[in-house]
C-alpha cells in the first residue's frame, strides 16, 4: 500500500518504515532488483500523459510565481525529458550491481581470509529543488543498490513529484518489494527539512541539490553526513594554441544548450593572445542566442562596444547565473587562468581548451575540481552523459565521493573474516 498523506507528514515514522524496507532490499537478488526496475520504466512510460498533466500544474503555477522561463525549461518542464528519463531506468537496470563486489581478498599467514566486501549505505535522505526527474534519478540508484529513500522536493514540482512516487510505489507492491522503499514528503513546509535532517536514526546520508543557501544550511544544521555538490561556477580556458574554429561551437553548447543547469559555463577564459580574435566571434555566436556578457576590464576593451556586453560587477565571478548571462576574462597565459579558477571557482567542472599538451597536462593536474576537460564540453558532467545511468548529485568534496554520485558512490563496504575457529595469539 503507497503511503498516505499522514504517514507522510510524519518523518519519524517514514524514517522508521524508510529503514525497515532498506533491510528487505538487502535480500533482494541483482536479477529481483532489476526487473524491478524495468517495471518501473515500463510503468513511467505507460504513465507518461498522467505525469504531464501533474507536471503541467507545476508549470502553470511557476509560470504564476514569475519563475524564470529558462529555469521552467531547463529544471521544470518534463515533457520532452520523459524519453531520457525512462531510457536511464532502463540503462540502470542493465548496469553491474556493485552490492556484493569483493573490493580486497586477503588470506593471513594464520588462515583468516579477509573480504572487503560492498554493501548498501541503507536509508538516503535527499533534498532538492525543482527537476523531478530527480525523483526517479534517486529512487532507481537507491533501489538498484538496495537503499531506501526519502525525497523531499520543492513546493514547485510537489505535483511531479508525488504522481511519480505513486506509480513507483504502486510497481514494487505489485512486485512484492515494499513500497516504502520510496518516500516523498507531501509538504512544502520547510520545517519539515529541518526535521529531516535530525533523524540521524533512522537516515544514513543526507544528499542536498540545490543552491548554496541549501548546501550550507544542511552542513550547519544536519546531525546526519552530509554529501554537497552541485553549484556549479565552471569555466572554460581558450589557451593561445586552441583551434578556435572548433572551440566557438563547443563554447556555444556548454553555455547555451541548458544554461539553469550546474555543468554549464559560467566564465569564459580567454589566452591574452587570442582574445582579440575569439572574443568577438563568442560575442556574435552565443549573443545571438540571447546571451548576455558581464567583461572583466581587458575583454570590454576588445568587445565593450556590442549593447550584449556590460562591464563586470565585482562579484559577477563567483555568480553561478542559471541563465543566459556569461563572464569574460582575459589572462596572460595557463597559470592566471588556474589561478583565477582557484580563487573563484567551485570545485564542478573546469576545462581547458589547447593543442598544447603540456598545458593540458599542468591544467589536469592543478585545477582541484571534481571533473576537469581537456577539449571537451562542461555539460558531459551528468551520470546519464557518463555512462552511469542516472546520478544522485554531482559531489563537489573529497571525501566518500566526488563527481557525479551513481551507484558505486552508493555503497560502503564491511569486512568479512571468516577462520577456522581461530583465536588472536
Amino acid at each position: 500500500m503507497a503511503q498516505t498523506v499522514l504517514e507522510k507528514m510524519d518523518l519519524a515514522r517514514m524514517g522508521a518504515r524508510a529503514k525497515s524496507a532498506a533491510g528487505i532490499l538487502a535480500r533482494k537478488t541483482t536479477a529481483e532488483k532489476n526487473a524491478a526496475l524495468l517495471a518501473i520504466a515500463d510503468a513511467l512510460e505507460a504513465n507518461t500523459l498522467g505525469i504531464l498533466e501533474a507536471n503541467q500544474r507545476d508549470l502553470e503555477l511557476a509560470a504564476q510565481n514569475g519563475i524564470d522561463p529558462i529555469w521552467i525549461r531547463d529544471r521544470i518542464d518534463l515533457e520532452k525529458r520523459m524519453p531520457g528519463i525512462v531510457a536511464d531506468v532502463r540503462k540502470v537496470a542493465d548496469l553491474p550491481d556493485p552490492v556484493g563486489e569483493v573490493l580486497q581478498d586477503t588470506t593471513l599467514d594464520n588462515g583468516l581470509r579477509l573480504l572487503k566486501r560492498r554493501t548498501p549505505l541503507g536509508v538516503l535522505g535527499t533534498i532538492y529543488e525543482s527537476r523531478p526527474n530527480v525523483t526517479v534519478d534517486v529512487s532507481t540508484l537507491a533501489l538498484k543498490t538496495s537503499n531506501a529513500v526519502i525525497l523531499r522536493g520543492g513546493s514547485d514540482v510537489l505535483h511531479s513529484n508525488l504522481q511519480l512516487t505513486q506509480i513507483m510505489q504502486d510497481v514494487l507492491a505489485a512486485r512484492d518489494f515494499p513500497p516504502d522503499a520510496i518516500q516523498t514528503i507531501s509538504s512544502a513546509d520547510r520545517r519539515y527539512v529541518s526535521e529531516m535532517l535530525r533523524l540521524h536514526e533512522y537516515i544514513d546520508m543526507i544528499i542536498p541539490r540545490g543552491g548554496n543557501g541549501l548546501h550550507t544550511f544542511c552542513r550547519e544544521n544536519s546531525s546526519i553526513p552530509v554529501i554537497t555538490g552541485g553549484i556549479g561556477v565552471c569555466h572554460i580556458f581558450v589557451d593561445e594554441s586552441a583551434q578556435l574554429d572548433k572551440a566557438l561551437p563547443l563554447l556555444d553548447n556548454a553555455k547555451t544548450q541548458r544554461p539553469a543547469v550546474c555543468n554549464s559555463m559560467e566564465t569564459l577564459l580567454a589566452h591574452q593572445s587570442i582574445a582579440a580574435e575569439l572574443l568577438p566571434s563568442v560575442v556574435d555566436v552565443l549573443g545571438a542566442a540571447g546571451v548576455e556578457f558581464h567583461a572583466d576590464e581587458r575583454a570590454y576593451d576588445i568587445v565593450g562596444g556590442d549593447a550584449r556586453v556590460v562591464p563586470a560587477a565585482e562579484d559577477d565571478f563567483d555568480t553561478e547565473w542559471y541563465n543566459l548571462t556569461l563572464n569574460l576574462k582575459v589572462v596572460d597565459d595557463v597559470d592566471e587562468a588556474i589561478a583565477h579558477i582557484a580563487r573563484h571557482g567551485t570545485q564542478h567542472s573546469d576545462c581547458i581548451l589547447t593543442e598544447t599538451a603540456a598545458h593540458a597536462e599542468r591544467f589536469l593536474n592543478e585545477v582541484d575540481s571534481a571533473a576537469v576537460y581537456w577539449n571537451a564540453s562542461t555539460r558531459f558532467t551528468d551520470g546519464s552523459a557518463m555512462g552511469m545511468g542516472a546520478e544522485v548529485a554531482i559531489s563537489t568534496q573529497k571525501l566518500h565521493a566526488r563527481g557525479p554520485m551513481a551507484l558505486e558512490e552508493l555503497t560502503t563496504y564491511k569486512w568479512i573474516v571468516k577462520g577456522d575457529y581461530t583465536s588472536r595469539l
